[in-house]
């Protein structure tokens, strides 16, 4: 089920009620720093590497203006989400390790240390993470933080877009772990359900994944891979994609062919952004606030 923003708050009856930036009241979740509620940054599809002016003539300044606006806000988040294609594809291996290294290196210049990374298909498909492991350490695990669960899954690494049976036994190990009514955070790159299977926005085993979660009635999802805002159920489950940093791209089969958004010079960075979400862990709420490159609410 595809929901808009006003659709948001009835989501509250699946025991995870989600609020937007427009429908959040300025100042309602001024507390999410504190013992019940915390706050945290999702970035995505950096695509660090890619060159192509006439679709972003600043490929270069992109990602530090958004490094700025983050450093810029107040408070800071207790840490920051990368939810992968973190550089653009190359068939080079050491061009590929240079731009993992890079990135790494740029995003060191926020504020926030701790910073957590997750590879797309750009970064990790052509060697099936090598080496996205070389510089950043493992494409799935967990963590936990104030009282929610997250777990990072890789959909990328598996060049026929798979989580893989493996990475599907990890999963319900892990699930076997929590109580029935745990906070659940579920990070992947590509979506969890068939958005656009054509355009490879989807998940070829991702109902096995469903499967695993939906014992579980408080989980949200929040991916990266379609460069646009989309947010979607599929049960009890919220999912919410996050924009790109580097190139918008069309919504669901309303053109042809999947492209980047080419520039436009009277809209600079249009389509671009980022978004802050802030966790109210008892109600099991999540603030979601979108922002362009430069920091500006969208």
């Amino acid at each position: 089920m595809k929901i808009n923003r006003r659709d948001f708050l009835k989501l509250a009856g699946y025991g995870s009620a989600i609020f937007v930036s427009g429908l959040a009241v300025p100042g309602r979740w001024a507390d999410a720093a504190g013992t019940d509620g915390f706050l945290f940054v999702q970035l995505s599809d950096t695509h660090w590497g890619f060159v192509n002016p006439a679709v972003n003539p600043d490929s270069m300044g992109t990602l530090r203006k958004a490094i700025a606006a983050v450093n810029a806000l107040g408070p800071q988040p207790d840490f920051i989400m990368f939810t992968g294609d973190l550089t653009h594809t190359t068939d080079d291996d050491r061009e590929r390790r240079k731009r993992l290294t890079e990135l790494r290196d740029i995003t060191g210049e926020l504020k926030v240390k701790t910073l957590r990374y997750m590879p797309g298909e750009h970064d990790a498909s052509l060697d099936q993470g090598l080496a996205f492991k070389e510089v950043f350490g493992p494409t799935h695990y967990t963590f936990d933080h104030k009282g929610v669960h997250f777990i990072v899954i890789d959909n990328v690494s598996d060049p026929t877009g798979s989580i893989g049976n493996d990475q599907l036994q990890w999963l319900a190990a892990d699930l076997g772990k929590q109580d029935k009514n745990a906070r659940i955070v579920v990070f992947t790159h590509r979506p969890l359900f068939d958005l656009a299977p054509d355009w490879d926005w989807h998940t070829r085993d991702s109902a096995k994944a469903l499967d695993l979660l939906k014992p579980y009635p408080k989980v949200t999802v929040f991916y990266g891979h379609i460069h646009q805002e989309n947010h979607h159920t599929t049960g009890n489950i919220a999912h919410h994609a996050a924009r790109g940093l580097m190139y918008p791209l069309p919504a669901p089969y309303s053109v042809p062919k999947k492209m980047p958004v080419p520039w436009d010079p009277a809209q600079p960075y249009k389509g671009l952004g980022w978004r802050s979400v802030d966790a109210k862990v008892t109600q099991v709420m999540y603030g979601l606030t979108e922002y362009g490159v430069k920091g500006d609410k969208l």
